[in-house]
């Protein structure tokens, strides 16, 4: 099976620094206070259902606006820029009844971030950009019920989301993506089924991209929403033999720590971590300051737990640039060696021996 000249070209980048992956498209998205006509855009303008709020969409409608965003990341100093694809599959999809376009979306969305990191590889090409393809968690969860009269009821099937996973991941490949990202994991069954349907379209499409995985610890807890530690979830997922695990979004830097040094210790590939910009206020905004969330994550860095950071919800380019800053005169965390033992999950670990 064929690689991505990329492919090599990321493996060596991550062993010389620590690499910086871009903010939050939302709040990007959202200090444009775009309309619904912006949205809409001339083709569907006729649209029957409010597709505000829809911001997948927008690499359609307003594709300068998305690749504006992107380029605002990697002049910031991003390495790693994430598509605009969170939604972008069928079953999210069917909330706007825009279910056809799924595959569409990921393909332009994975081209405007093509052409925004190969824009700023080719200003620095001792530095090249990667395009990771965003895949999100779906608005269903295959393992808990959405209704709690009913615990045995499940809104979808790992086949669903298997079939949604696949049109998705084959639709950011064709469109020039560099690294599959399964990320925000809620519930790991969920990712299992992107994971699968990732590997299937490799095969498929005779091509093998590196895959990053980043799951949420939703609260103090130090669980995932289906209830799994962080060292569980990794237990869970390391048969995909990814590049990167790591955590996002949900918590901010300072309670997020914790759960990046449990992985850190435990994983032999390397670790990801981009947390929201503190916890949100009573109006659901983000108030952590740049340079307050650069100096909360520095000592991640400096204790040499990280490999790839940058921010998730309320994050903007000011906050990765002060990261940046904050980060690139440490050295990148070694991948921890890890003696060869059964290693089982629930939702708690299970080590032999």
């Amino acid at each position: 099976m064929r690689r991505k000249p990329s492919w090599d070209q990321l493996h060596k980048a991550a062993k010389e620094r620590i690499l910086i992956i871009d903010g939050a498209m939302g709040t990007m998205i959202q200090k444009r206070k775009p309309t619904e006509e912006d949205y809409r855009g001339e083709r569907f303008k006729d649209w029957a259902s409010d597709v505000k709020g829809n911001n997948d969409l927008l690499s359609l409608t307003q594709p300068e606006m998305i690749q504006e965003i992107h380029e605002e990341y990697l002049e910031a100093g991003a390495d790693l820029i994430e598509t605009n694809t969170f939604n972008s599959q069928f079953i999210s999809m069917a909330d706007y009844q825009m279910e056809e376009l799924s595959y569409e979306i990921n393909v332009e969305s994975a081209k405007l971030a093509r052409a925004a990191a190969d824009k700023y590889t080719a200003k620095t090409p001792d530095k090249p950009r990667f395009v990771c393809g965003a895949v999100g968690p779906t608005n269903r969860t295959a393992s808990l019920s959405p209704d709690v009269n009913n615990p045995g009821y499940r809104n979808t099937s790992f086949d669903e989301l298997r079939k949604a996973y696949g049109e998705q991941v084959r639709g950011l490949i064709e469109g020039g993506a560099d690294i599959i990202m399964i990320e925000t994991v809620f519930d790991t069954l969920n990712a299992k089924a992107a994971g699968f349907a990732t590997l299937e379209a490799f095969e498929e499409m005779d091509l093998e991209l590196p895959i990053m995985i980043s799951g949420t610890i939703t609260d103090r807890s130090g669980r995932t929403l289906s209830g799994q530690t962080s060292e569980a979830f990794w237990y869970s997922m390391r048969h995909l033999k990814p590049f990167s695990i790591g955590l996002n979004c949900a918590l901010g830097a300072e309670l997020m720590r914790p759960y990046v040094a449990d992985l850190s210790h435990i994983a032999d590939v390397y670790i990801s971590a981009y947390p929201n910009a503190g916890l949100p206020n009573e109006m659901g905004e983000y108030d952590e300051t740049p340079h307050d969330m650069a100096c909360q994550i520095e000592p991640w860095a400096e204790d040499g737990l990280l490999n790839i950071v940058g921010g998730c919800c309320g994050s903007t380019p000011d906050h990765i640039g002060h990261i940046r800053q904050h980060v690139e005169k440490y050295k990148p965390r070694v991948p921890s060696s890890i003696e060869p033992k059964m290693r089982l999950s629930g939702l708690e670990p299970f080590v032999a021996g």
